[in-house]
């Protein structure tokens, strides 16, 4: 590699700008000249390291939360869906307790017509009767 021309830009020492090996006259010193590379590449690592480790915390808070709202969206939507079923039960009782009472009104009703024809077949034929006598 001596024989190969580097063409790796540094920073200059005063901070204004950016210069070759050969311009800055480090060529013989190639570790001082990428020790500036080497500190923003570890720092940037760091941050790298840093953000996806925040990121990883806040998934995993996400994925809590997320967890403990479905909970709460499982126990209201079966408690409601209990409810509605415990009204709907309820409702159900209620209607098949008035359809047996109708049954038994409509029974009666029946009972009675029969009678109330009966008796006014009855009373035409006492009239009958009395007018013939």
């Amino acid at each position: 590699m001596a024989g190969n021309r580097i063409s790796v830009r540094a920073l200059d020492s005063d901070g204004l700008g950016l210069k070759t090996m050969a311009e800055s006259g480090k060529t013989d010193n190639f570790g001082e000249t990428l020790k500036p590379f080497y500190l923003r590449a570890s720092a940037a690592e760091m941050f790298q390291i840093i953000a996806v480790n925040k990121l990883r915390r806040m998934a995993v808070s996400s994925l809590e939360r997320l967890s403990k709202l479905e909970a709460v969206l499982v126990t209201k939507k079966g408690g409601q869906d209990e409810e509605l079923l415990k009204t709907i039960s309820e409702l159900q009782s209620k209607l098949k307790d008035a359809n047996t009472e109708a049954e038994k009104l409509t029974a009666e009703n029946e009972k009675l017509k029969y009678r109330v024809k009966h008796l006014i077949r009855a009373v035409k034929e006492a009239d009958l009767k009395l007018e013939s006598m």
